[in-house]
């Protein structure tokens, strides 16, 4: 009977929160007069909240490419918003897994769980990914590629906090081509999050960590159309006349990779020719494609939830994958990556003028970020005699084993080295009965003569000292106690561990963590500052606009300046 009178009684509350809310929705409608909008000088929050990430981005390319942007993308957002030009991430390593979880949660690894995009589980001796979750179900497709969630994630993002401060009536979803680009972002508590699935299968999926048992009228819909085959046959070509492209180098050059199926990296790209070389869809994550299709999916989502629409905050995490594939694969100086850019400012000028009309204008607040920037190619800057070179990890790892051994006695002495983090064999130091500490600071100090390396740092002084270098506090602000290794290191301005051709990121130095940092919209006064900023703060400035509280482990603070 208690508990009958208990469930009544639940209903019953559940009815008139309902009625709060539907009275709530009929005042502002009446209050919006006959153009059924609220008055932006007079709300006190955004109807839809849009975070975009673009992966691999630089600041320098909104310079760089500046003369060859329209005036509704970049040079919208720059002219009638906020640019925070000297953020940074104040972590390492910059990855885009770590990139999106700071982004959203407003802290760092050491505190967000996500350390890097794979790391080394010392308990189980097998490699994690970052969203990989082999408890969770695809949804919409039977391939293990959507078996993922944000189990790993321990902090809380921007649009968890929002649907908190709702009691759970804020709507919020996540996209990218990318699974982490999407399920990070969005959070623990997301309505959804939507990766693509390439291959033979051209469509958008989830898992049934969102609760979902099959996918939304909206989204199958959408899948149906078929369009990865329409834009692969549109090929890749130049979108500006060859003479435009001057910032950049020399279209066939050696430092760049070709897709597989041709020889050389060069313009015009038949794209549906090199299908069956390139595993068929997945070849459209690397043209420019990949974020056209990204953003027709984005505004397919709006209109399928209605986001932005209701008389609740919404909020949608979008994430542009295609830039980092194109980075990796052709360098950040080349035509590929400027034409990517170019047509990117057309996609991201055409979403502004949608949001416009979707949500009204100064009734929607943006923010574009990255999750990391970009390295200079080695080979390429070698030539003109720079610092710039290669490192392979093999040879350190060898180097410390034989060290060891010559110390201590053969034996196995390290069991992995993952992300410049090297994991010591704990059982074997044990048995010997050695110091943890003393075989660490061993390492530490002996790693700094292996040619490449620039610092190193012993897990049991990250715990325990405040390092003051600008290098060693982002080492400790990616260090995680229960997941990183025995020892961490840096290795020079200009390195890194990646083929001859191409480009990677991952360091602690301006080139990887120096990202745009810009705001648009409501309650967002135009300008720019140069004071310096960390990633950590574009969570909290977020959420000061709103007017909700900040992730639960946030370590910024708003940006001064930016908010009305």
């Amino acid at each position: 009977m208690y508990f009958r009178i208990q469930f009544v009684l639940m209903r019953i509350t559940i009815v008139i929160l309902s009625c709060a809310l539907l009275l709530s929705c009929a005042a502002t409608s009446l209050s919006a007069g006959q153009s059924g909008q609220p008055d932006p000088t007079t709300a006190r929050r955004p109807k839809l909240i849009v975070g975009i990430v673009v992966d691999q981005m630089k600041p320098e390319f909104i310079e760089r490419f500046w003369d060859d942007f329209g005036d509704s993308g970049f040079k919208r957002l720059v002219n009638g918003g906020f640019s925070a030009s000297d953020l940074h991430y104040n972590f390492m390593p910059t990855y885009t897994g770590p990139g999106h979880a700071a982004v959203y949660t407003g802290t760092t690894p050491a505190v967000n769980g996500i350390v890097a995009n794979d790391w080394f589980v010392r308990k189980s001796g097998m490699i994690q990914y970052c969203v990989k979750d082999t408890a969770s179900r695809g949804v919409g497709t039977a391939s293990s590629a959507a078996q993922m969630s944000p189990a790993h994630l321990t902090a809380s993002t921007l649009g968890d906090e929002l649907r908190i401060f709702s009691s759970m009536q804020s709507r919020g979803i996540g996209i990218a081509m990318k699974d982490r680009g999407a399920i990070l972002p969005a959070g623990r508590m997301a309505n959804a999050a939507y990766w693509y699935i390439g291959g033979a299968e051209d469509k958008w999926a989830t898992s049934d960590w969102y609760g979902m048992s099959s996918l939304p009228q909206w989204v199958n819909e959408f899948n149906e159309k078929g369009k990865g085959s329409e834009y692969l046959a549109k090929g890749w070509s130049l979108l500006l006349p060859e003479a435009s492209y001057a910032e950049s180098m020399e279209d066939n050059n050696p430092y760049e990779t070709p897709f597989k199926g041709t020889t050389r990296p060069v313009f015009p790209y038949d794209l549906n020719a090199l299908r069956s070389a390139n595993y068929d869809y997945d070849l459209i994550t690397a043209p420019p494609w990949g974020n056209r299709k990204t953003e027709d999916f984005a505004k397919a989502s709006l209109e399928g939830e209605q986001l932005g629409k209701r008389c609740v905050t919404d909020m949608l995490c979008l994430s542009f994958s295609s830039t980092d594939y194109i980075g990796h694969q052709f360098g950040i100086h080349s035509r590929e990556i400027q034409d990517c850019y170019i047509r990117l400012d057309r996609d991201l000028g055409e979403f502004l003028s949608f949001l416009d009309t979707w949500a009204g204008k100064g009734q929607y607040v943006v923010f574009l970020t990255a999750d990391h920037g970009g390295a200079p190619t080695p080979s390429y800057l070698e030539k003109s005699h720079s610092s710039a070179s290669y490192f392979k990890s093999i040879v350190l790892e060898e180097k410390v084993e034989v060290f060891l051994d010559e110390k201590y006695g053969a034996a196995q002495w390290l069991i992995n080295e993952t992300n410049q983090n090297i994991f010591l064999n704990h059982a074997v130091i044990s048995e010997r009965k050695l110091d943890l500490k003393d075989i660490q600071d061993d390492v530490a100090q002996f790693i700094l003569s292996v040619n490449g390396v620039a610092e190193s740092f012993a897990a049991h002084a990250l715990r325990g000292q405040e390092l003051r270098s600008v290098i060693g506090t982002r080492v400790q602000l990616g260090f995680h106690q229960q997941l990183s290794g025995d020892v961490i290191y840096t290795l020079l301005p200009g390195w890194i561990e990646y083929g001859m051709t191409g480009t990677t990121h991952g360091s602690p130095y301006t080139y990887d963590t120096h990202v745009p940092a810009l705001f648009f919209g409501f309650g967002v006064v135009p300008g720019e500052t140069w004071k310096p900023q960390t990633i950590c703060d574009i969570a909290p400035t977020i959420s000061a606009i709103c007017r909700i509280p900040t992730p639960n482990a946030c370590i910024g603070e708003p940006i001064h300046g930016l908010v009305k």
